[in-house]
């Protein structure tokens, strides 16, 4: 368990920042274009956010592209119901030590990381949501 790193990232509205979420469970994923289980962690992921977002949850995906117009291209076939940041720096995946792609790190409503997850498979989905129905009712 460890506090989520502090991080200013920019998205298509403005910036993004841990501090807004007080309060709230906050699932960041990291993903980049060319991640093959990223097309398929999306639209799992709208499903997520559509679900528990009126109990607190918030899906942050921060894309780590170099280029900003890879990561345009992805979103325009595979579109995204929640907020994405990016960081071509990859300076918070670097504070949140991502090994692999996609990772997803899952936040209680004091800002702790209290789960990890690297890579994406369908029969993980199910125990990624207990997990956050879990966080949820705390």
């Amino acid at each position: 368990i460890f506090k989520v790193p502090d991080f200013k990232l920019p998205t298509v509205n403005g910036e993004v920042t841990p501090a807004q979420f007080k309060g709230k469970v906050v699932y960041v994923d990291f993903w980049a274009s060319w991640c093959k289980p990223c097309k398929k962690s999306f639209p799992w992921l709208n499903q997520l956010q559509k679900k528990y977002k009126d109990q607190g949850l918030v899906v942050l995906a921060i894309n780590l592209d170099k280029e900003k117009h890879l990561a345009d291209k992805f979103l325009e076939k595979i579109p995204a119901n929640f907020v994405v940041a990016f960081d071509p720096e990859a300076s918070s995946a670097k504070s949140f030590k991502v090994q692999g792609m996609p990772s997803s790190y899952l936040a209680d409503r004091d800002g702790y990381v209290t789960g990890k997850h690297t890579g994406f498979r369908e029969k993980d989905t199910a125990a990624l949501d207990q997990g956050v129905a879990r966080l949820l009712q705390q």
